[in-house]
């Protein structure tokens, strides 16, 4: 089952001169949506920091053993994925339906080209529910209200911000913004997030000239920050085992974990 929140002026916000996060990381992760302005600032930004696609690929993949994890191993049934990028292979949807096809599902994204593919991003199974809203994560009063309409914050939701609060300059905002939509969903709640940082025992320090060129060259423009300024979105959480480590050693497979500048955590609410 399949549910729209999709206005008709996405197409009309689409600007295709000027290079965008969501295309840019569909480039690097291989993905065919995107165009030549993104491909032109991806090469670039993959020329000053070289290991940027392998933050791209490591964040997708923590992305899929966080599903996995909490669908299969603690019976989560409902998502919240706010900033959820270009559809590719395994969002959120399919890996959580997969395990339990009654698995509900709500995608928040403001990109006009996620807009545009929204349908796609749209195919669930007929038991479940997949949503997706037009909302923007400054405003998580709004994105609240309308995923409401789909998911039943009396029971665990969890809620995925992975690589979306980089994007809220402003560290108090980006911390009242992971507060609140985490004061609105019960106890046996999950925050899962990541994040860029420039913290040097993550090989961090390349991201900080890579940033700059992007903020002057792309939008919207981005942040990353150490790792004690990311644990505090996480106040009032437990963090489960490993903790805020480098998203490719979350739970990985022994042998397939790889250092990035990107943390990664899962957390419960109590």
């Amino acid at each position: 089952m399949s549910e729209s929140h999709t206005p008709p002026s996405g197409s009309a916000r689409l600007n295709t001169g000027v290079a965008h996060n969501a295309r840019v990381w569909n480039y690097w992760i291989g993905g065919k949506d995107n165009y030549e302005v993104d491909q032109q600032v991806g090469e670039h930004v993959a020329g000053m920091f070289p290991i940027i696609r392998d933050i791209a690929r490591a964040d997708r993949d923590f992305l899929g053993r966080a599903v996995s994890f909490l669908a299969g191993e603690r019976g989560v049934r409902q998502f919240l994925d706010i900033g959820t990028g270009l559809p590719t292979a395994d969002n959120t949807h399919e890996i959580a339906q997969r395990i339990a096809p009654d698995s509900r599902i709500v995608y928040v994204d403001n990109d006009p080209i996620v807009l545009v593919h929204a349908r796609t991003l749209l195919t669930g199974t007929q038991d479940g529910v997949t949503a997706y809203i037009d909302a923007d994560v400054h405003d998580p009063d709004a994105i609240l209200e309308r995923a409401a309409g789909t998911l039943d914050f009396t029971e665990p939701v969890a809620v995925m911000m992975l690589g979306i609060l980089n994007f809220v300059l402003d560290a108090d905002k980006a911390r009242h913004i992971a507060h609140r939509v985490m004061a609105a969903v019960p106890s046996g709640s999950f925050l899962v997030l990541t994040h860029p940082t420039f913290d040097d025992e993550l090989g961090g320090a390349g991201q900080i000239p890579a940033m700059k060129f992007w903020n002057e060259n792309a939008t919207p423009p981005i942040t990353a920050r150490s790792g004690a300024d990311i644990a505090t979105f996480f106040e009032g959480l437990e963090l489960l085992e490993p903790g805020l480590v480098s998203c490719g050693r979350w739970r990985a497979e022994p042998g397939a974990s790889v250092l990035v500048p990107q943390y990664g955590a899962v957390a419960v609410k109590p």
